[in-house]
């Protein structure tokens, strides 16, 4: 489905079953889109009603005119999903930058979040703690990826909204930190890994799991491991 909100049409998927379990809304990682998701998709289906969508300018999304920070984002979403009719509480599930929005969606609208499952997601220090340990040649690289959705400074303006927002949820959140990353030594990996387990700070109800053989999606490489997050986290909820 397409759906206008202030100033572009997103699409949008709603699919599974309305069992009375929260829906969950599933947000991509930087420059991603709702194909991200096609590996889980069907078996995530059969545990609850599940919303995909393409942010603004990805996808089959039309353009925003608002900037793409993680503020911004979430307010167009919110505006998807109350035009969509799909009521709150919701379960959010974010990959990589994805994670940066949900976090400060839960965190911000915590009435109307019931559940968090980080893949990997974008820690707040990233830029300061963890990049500078990574040889120039990545750095590099990592800084010139900044041309599908937003640029650098407003991925940048994004992890601090995330970083200034930063409190405790009252929610049950689950972490899954990929744990063979790639390009990463011995050593990155340990503290990616440790910068993964230090966000299950921000809930006092919290899980950390690595997936150990998985790359950075971890829901191609061990999509088992994020269906059996979202099972346990859809218990949780009902407890």
């Amino acid at each position: 489905m397409f759906i206008q909100i202030s100033n572009c049409k997103l699409y949008a998927r709603l699919v599974g079953e309305n069992n009375g379990n929260p829906t969950i809304v599933m947000d991509a990682g930087y420059g991603d889109y709702s194909q991200v998701w096609d590996t889980v998709i069907s078996e995530i289906s059969m545990l609850s009603n599940v919303l995909i969508y393409d942010r603004a300018g990805l996808g089959k999304s039309e353009s925003s005119s608002n900037s793409r920070t993680s503020r911004e984002m979430i307010k167009e979403l919110i505006e998807l999903l109350n035009e969509a009719r799909i009521e709150p509480p919701y379960i959010l599930v974010g990959h990589s930058f994805g994670g940066v929005n949900t976090r400060m969606y839960a965190t911000e609208y915590p009435n109307e979040v019931c559940g968090l499952i980080l893949i990997d997601s974008t820690p707040e220090d990233y830029t300061e703690r963890f990049l500078p340990t990574m040889p120039n040649e990545f750095q590099r690289a990592y800084n010139k990826q900044f041309v599908f959705e937003g640029n650098y400074n407003e991925f940048m303006q994004s992890l601090k909204q995330l970083k200034e927002s930063r409190r405790k949820l009252n929610v049950p959140l689950i972490v899954l930190s990929a744990g063979k990353k790639a390009h990463y030594s011995e050593e990155s990996q340990m503290l990616w890994n440790e910068m993964q387990k230090e966000i299950c700070e921000i809930s006092s109800n919290s899980e950390f799991i690595i997936a150990e053989n998985s790359t950075h999606y971890i829901q191609d490489d061990e999509p088992e491991t994020v269906i059996r997050a979202i099972k346990t986290l859809i218990d949780r909820v009902k407890e």
